[in-house]
């Protein structure tokens, strides 16, 4: 069953910016999220701003792609929890180490072996948090949220581009086709 799936660590704040979270931890994240930056009407989107460090490491478990994030991380342990305090005393701020995998994602496939290797892919399914990780979540006052989505497609519908014709030449085309092209 194809798998993808990658985690990350975050701070995130209505009030304070990522740029702010940086200077204030003195580390330099990942990604970074900004505030109303994708929409503000009809609603603000994203509805708040995220500092994040992030591994999308393909063929590792998720402890494993935990492990590489909190490795970054566990120096500056008193520093994350100091400011996830503060962005937890605001509206809607805080900490949270997010899990997303996405089962049966043809689109972002597992790495594929060479055809003629022995080798089997790592298996991916199973995961554990050991006693330090459930330490830092706990010392920085962060929350485990786990996203995971089945990408199979539903009976009756296509597949994305199922249906569509090959080249465009078979596309039909009509009088109200041609008025839009001018």
């Amino acid at each position: 069953m194809p798998l993808h799936q990658y985690v990350y660590f975050a701070l995130f704040s209505r009030h304070t910016s990522a740029a702010e979270m940086a200077e204030l931890l003195g580390i330099e994240p990942d990604e970074v999220s900004v505030r109303g930056s994708r929409s503000t009407h009809p609603a603000v989107i994203p509805v708040e701003h995220s500092w994040k460090i992030v591994c999308r490491e393909p063929g590792l478990r998720v402890d494993e792609q935990v492990a590489h994030v909190l490795d970054r991380l566990r120096p500056h342990a008193d520093r994350i929890a100091g400011l996830a305090g503060q962005l937890s005393a605001e509206e809607s701020g805080g900490a949270v180490l997010e899990i997303v995998r996405y089962f049966n994602d043809v689109e972002h496939d597992q790495e594929q072996l060479e055809p003629d290797s022995p080798e089997q892919p790592p298996h991916l399914f199973g995961w554990h948090l050991d006693s330090d990780v459930l330490a830092f979540l706990a010392a920085t006052g962060a929350a485990l949220d786990v996203d995971e989505y089945d990408m199979t497609p539903d009976e009756g519908i296509p597949a994305a581009g199922a249906g569509l014709p090959a080249t465009t030449a078979e596309a039909p085309t009509g009088p109200a086709e041609e008025d839009r092209s001018r």
